[in-house]
Formats: structure tokens, C-alpha cells, sequence
């Protein structure tokens, strides 16, 4: 069955770095659209970065200039690095799939199929 397995995340000051992961198995790599999602205490989930079968990325505006999101094919997995990090940068950041293309859906939470635990992200 389908897996997304995040890591990564942690406590680093403002300004600093942190690269997440998320590793997938149980499909094939190919026609999906990969998404990371975050939600901070009494927020909404809220999409950050995506990245399409094509390779193509989108980011919330929030996050521009900061965070890349990739694919790393050999892997399966999908990275996302952060830098320039904030506080309001704090929260659990998810992984989201679909075995479809993202097609402007990639802020939908209802969109994706499959979701991972979580990684928390604080930032001071």
C-alpha cells in the first residue's frame, strides 16, 4: 500500500535551514502531483510548496524565494529545503499525494489521497 514517510524537521533559530523529505513507496513515480502542506496550532492546513510529474513547482506566497521543493527520482522521495526561516514558519508539515497531475489543485487539501505523519518545525 501507499506510504509517505516525512523527516527532517527540528528547531533552528530565525534565518537558519532545514531541509524535509518525504520518502514514498507503493506506487509508481510517475502522473502525481507531490505537495507539502503545513498547520500550526489553531490554524488551517495550508499548502506550501508542489511539484508536479513534470517538474513543475509552486509555492505559496509566504514561502517565495525561501523554500525549493524537488524530486529526487532515484529515491522516491520529495525534499523540501527552507531557508530564511521564521517563526511563523512554525508548524507540523505534512506530505501530500495524488496519483494525478496537480492541474491548479495543488492547494486543495481535499485534493490528496495520501498523506504522511507529520515533522515539526519550530522556529525561535
Amino acid at each position: 500500500h501507499v506510504q509517505l514517510v516525512e523527516s527532517g524537521g527540528g528547531s533552528v533559530q530565525a534565518g537558519g535551514s532545514l531541509r524535509l523529505s518525504c520518502a514514498f513507496s507503493g506506487y509508481t513515480y510517475s502522473g502525481h502531483c507531490m505537495a507539502w502542506f503545513r498547520q500550526a496550532p489553531g490554524k488551517e492546513r495550508e499548502g506550501v510548496a508542489a511539484i508536479d510529474s513534470d517538474g513543475i513547482a509552486s509555492y505559496a506566497d509566504s514561502v517565495k524565494g525561501r523554500f525549493t521543493v524537488s524530486r529526487d527520482n532515484a529515491n522516491n522521495t520529495v525534499n523540501l529545503m527552507m531557508n530564511s526561516l521564521k517563526p511563523e514558519d512554525t508548524a507540523m508539515y505534512y506530505c501530500a499525494a495524488r496519483f494525478t497531475r496537480c492541474g491548479g489543485r495543488q492547494w486543495a487539501t481535499d485534493y490528496f489521497t495520501y498523506w504522511g505523519q507529520g515533522t515539526q518545525v519550530t522556529v525561535s
